[in-house]
């Protein structure tokens, strides 16, 4: 559902930026991408059905170089996460090094961020609920929220009343 107001969003305390993403070097060698194509739905599938393993919300752009955003409670979490020897991830890598490695047919990348409560801002206009909108919670842009700078500001002060 498309929501015309402007919005901002807001998570509470810390949280994690993952950017995550595949290249396709060599098109035409189909049996070296689409496995790598095919492992992120099914960790999806496995971080949504167990929320305790920190996945708040990710969203995903297809390409010849393909991109997901991932938002996740904690660093540890998703550190935990790659590391699980019975999920979806460990034995994707694993694969990924055996079968490709680095011959260069398909290319990954990711990206870590670790965002500190009150450092971070946004805004939604004619959207669906969208990326942090969608891990978090969304309000209206007005008053104290209306610019970039005003949302700074209000969630520095809101730190700040909060640390009072």
């Amino acid at each position: 559902m498309i929501r015309p107001e402007r919005l901002t969003a807001s998570l509470d305390g810390n949280f994690v930026v993952f950017l995550i993403g595949m290249r396709v070097n060599q098109p035409l060698k189909i049996h070296k991408w689409l496995p790598v194509a095919t492992a992120m739905p099914r960790m999806l599938k496995e971080l949504y059905q167990e929320p305790a393993l920190g996945l708040l919300h990710a969203e995903m752009w297809f390409g010849r170089t393909t991109i997901m955003v991932q938002y996740w409670r904690s660093m540890e979490q998703l550190l935990a996460y790659a590391k699980i020897r019975e999920a979806e991830h460990l034995p994707a890598w694993q694969a990924f090094n055996k079968a490709i490695g680095t011959n260069g047919s398909v290319g990954i990348w990711h990206e870590t961020y670790a965002i500190s409560a009150g450092q971070y801002e946004n805004v939604y206009v004619n959207m669906p609920p969208f990326g942090l909108g969608r891990a978090g919670t969304l309000q209206a842009a007005t008053g104290q929220r209306q610019s970039a700078a005003d949302r700074f500001r209000g969630d520095a002060n809101q730190e700040s009343d909060n640390a009072k």
